[in-house]
């Protein structure tokens, strides 16, 4: 399908940015904090395929981002002490990148096949113990740093950043326009009526889990290597809570309050981030980074009282429109 006015804008956004970026507008602080953005970006679509699209609830997004940060991590490793020049034209990190995504999108499918049989809170509970016990593995993996972190070369720029944020939300879009995700809006619409009309609903369900572990996987690989340091404590709970208010502040369902939601409240920790250590050095009271995540606890908590469909609700931009069924009975006849 083709959206030239998404492409546009993409190329317009990244031509200001480079722009500004060149003539000193925008210093290396603030091109890291639009970077991160661009990586939740990719974090918060792929999560929305499972959470908004397909109707599952994942609590353990971050867990899949550990995994492809520490693959991409290791392969970068071999391949530069193999060949350094091999990284020159970033064929190597591209490599690396798609290594950690299908290594996630594998282990997507290994605990997604029989924990996405579970349902509602049962299947929040198992996605949030898989993200606690690949932290507690990496904690224990001496070969990648154990709780000491990994340490990597800073590989991700604003351009591969941008190119993997676009070709996520066009792929990912493409996909919801398909049959395929016709069928995971059916499973999300009403599960038992999908399955009754013949839609393979723990099959589409499990390709959604894999397709969004594939792009945090991704996400998690270019964030490794742009702030040049991996821990296991990055990819907790609260990461993955972070994400999560990404996809519900922005709208379920909705790429483009993805989008706005990653950008908006990547920009809004680092304020609040500015703004806490401003208040400890002008008071000297004890105040830590910590409340930050006490704000937006409350906004979430704002959001589900006052407007539970999110920013966007399931309505998308001109420049990224969607075709979305009206009725669950729309949804399936179309997907099948």
């Amino acid at each position: 399908m083709k959206f030239p006015k998404f492409l546009a804008a993409s190329a317009l956004f990244f031509a200001v940015v480079q722009i500004l970026s060149l003539i000193g507008l925008l210093n290396g602080y603030w091109m890291i904090i639009i970077n991160k953005s661009l990586i939740y970006v990719i974090l918060a679509v792929s999560l929305n395929l499972i959470n908004g699209i397909t109707g599952q609830f994942s609590l353990g997004h971050m867990g899949f981002a550990a995994i492809g940060a520490y693959t991409s991590g290791a392969v970068t490793a071999i391949i530069f002490k193999l060949s350094p020049l091999t990284l020159t034209g970033n064929a190597g990190f591209a490599l690396a990148l798609i290594a950690g995504g299908l290594v996630a999108g594998i282990m997507g499918f290994i605990i997604g096949f029989p924990s996405l049989r579970l349902k509602g809170d049962y299947l929040a509970i198992m996605t949030l113990g898989f993200g606690e016990i690949i932290r507690t593995i990496l904690n224990n993996i001496d070969f990648v740093g154990g709780p000491r972190g990994l340490s990597v070369p800073m590989f991700s720029s604003f351009p591969i950043i941008t190119l993997f944020a676009v070709l996520t939300i066009v792929i990912i879009r493409n996909l919801i326009e398909s049959s395929h995700g016709r069928a995971m809006l059916s499973v999300r619409e009403n599960e038992l009526a999908a399955d009754l009309a013949g839609v393979d609903t723990t099959r589409y369900k499990v390709m959604g889990f894999v397709i969004g572990a594939f792009f945090a996987g991704i996400a998690g690989g270019l964030l490794g290597h742009l702030i040049q340091f991996m821990t296991p404590s990055q990819f907790g709970f609260l990461p993955s809570a972070m994400v999560l208010i990404l996809v519900y502040a922005g709208g379920m369902g909705s790429l483009t309050g993805s989008i706005i939601a990653a950008f908006v409240l990547t920009f809004l920790t680092e304020v609040l981030r500015l703004g806490i250590d401003s208040i400890r050095d002008a008071t000297g009271f004890p105040i830590g980074t910590e409340w930050t995540m006490v704000i937006y606890a409350l906004l979430l908590i704002l959001i589900m009282l006052y407007k539970p469909d999110g920013l966007m609700g399931m309505r998308e931009a001109k420049i990224l429109k969607l075709v979305t069924p009206g009725t669950p009975a729309k949804a399936m006849e179309v997907a099948k």
